[in-house]
């Protein structure tokens, strides 16, 4: 049975890529994000994604870029061990180091399959929103020509002492949420095989 991976953050089609680079909350905060460095790093996250879109690269330094912005900005083991729930306690410690690997392959390759489709992509940062769990959430709107504009929640949280980025909220769909549930279906579709699913997300980040 073949796995739809369509978000692993981002994956609908760039726009959840571009916004998304991001992907999904890993736990709840440990403390409070503060809502000026919440902006931030959204301003400077979004800047850089625009940045590298629009410009006239080659893919190698894209794609060089893109990790560079992805390592720095967003929690993705955090939210890989998210989109795994409870089956990330139960896997073995080899599984898990296996997992978080393809997680982030999968990422990449989900984030610059379609880069070269948001040429003349624009964003705008908006209305700023704390959140019970100490979180903070980034209302931006994503415009690119001939298309409707997008609104698109940038969700930061604390992870580690330092804000990152953790779940993009696009019209009101959770990438988070939406990653996890097709996890979900997919292992309760295959035996609850962890290994399965690592083997499904090999072939789609080779594919």
């Amino acid at each position: 049975m073949s796995i739809s991976v369509k978000s692993a953050l981002i994956p609908r089609r760039l726009l959840l890529a571009l916004t998304a680079l991001v992907g999904l909350l890993g736990a709840p905060a440990l403390a409070a994000t503060a809502p000026d460095q919440a902006v931030s790093l959204v301003t400077t996250t979004g800047n850089q994604l625009v940045g590298l879109i629009n410009g006239g690269a080659d893919n190698a330094t894209r794609r060089a870029a893109l990790q560079s912005i992805v390592d720095s900005n967003v929690d993705v083991d955090g939210i890989a061990k998210f989109c795994l729930g409870r089956f990330w306690r139960t896997a073995t410690p080899a599984q898990q180091q296996d997992y978080l690997a393809v997680f982030h392959a999968t990422l990449m390759r989900n984030l610059t399959a379609n880069l070269g489709d948001y040429q003349g992509v624009t964003f705008t940062v908006g209305q700023v929103m704390p959140r019970d769990d100490g979180s903070v959430a980034v209302q931006t709107v994503l415009t690119r020509p001939n298309n409707a504009p997008n609104n698109v929640q940038w969700v930061v949280t604390d992870a580690g002492g330092s804000p990152k980025i953790a779940d993009l909220i696009v019209e009101g769909t959770s990438m988070r949420l939406t990653t996890r549930s097709e996890y979900s279906s997919y292992l309760q579709n295959n035996g609850n095989d962890v290994d399965a699913l690592i083997a499904a997300l090999k072939a789609k980040a080779s594919g």
